[in-house]
């Protein structure tokens, strides 16, 4: 694909067509000065065991990658703490209330959405939830389901940071 750059023809701040390529991370504007950034936006990765050392595993209902495995998790929302991202995130996933969460380790990403590369910096939580109860599989999930942590296969997962995410966590002792 493209860089992100090329689908930015006018300035956000006074809609010039003079928006250029400012060096490999910004564009500027030759008429108003206004200078954009592109950086990376924040996303979140629950990674979620039972008792029998299984992680709990998501399978996309909507795409990009519908169909495939993932692990619960998104994008942080303006105002919001990463690790509120977590506990909202995993919320409306799977209906679960995490009791505690410690960060495991980050990999950046690109995640087309809609024709359009969203750079991303997924950033792993090791979740413990203490009643799974009321898990429930909704909001872009299609399903829930446990696999134990040694048969997880990263060529499941359909998106490229969760695959080297899950080779990672088979590396980690959690």
């Amino acid at each position: 694909m493209n860089h992100p750059f090329s689908l930015f023809k006018f300035c956000p701040k006074c809609g010039s067509n003079k928006f250029i390529v400012n060096n490999k991370e910004s564009k500027k504007c030759d008429e108003c000065g206004f200078t954009y950034y592109f950086n990376s936006a924040s996303a979140i990765v629950a990674v979620i065991q039972n008792s029998k050392n299984e992680v709990l595993v998501a399978r996309r209902a909507k795409d990009p990658a519908k169909g495939t495995l993932d692990l619960p998790g998104g994008f942080s929302a303006m105002h919001e703490t990463i690790e509120e991202t977590v506990h909202r995130e995993v919320l409306e996933e799977t209906r679960l209330k995490i009791s505690s969460l410690k960060y495991l380790f980050s990999i950046p990403n690109i995640y087309v959405y809609s024709g359009f590369e969203v750079h991303t910096m997924d950033l792993f939580f090791e979740c413990k939830i203490d009643d799974f109860s009321k898990m429930k599989a909704q909001d872009d999930v299609l399903e829930l389901l446990f696999i134990p942590k040694e048969e997880l296969n990263p060529k499941d997962f359909g998106l490229i940071s969760i695959k080297k995410g899950v080779e990672k966590l088979q590396t980690l002792h959690i």
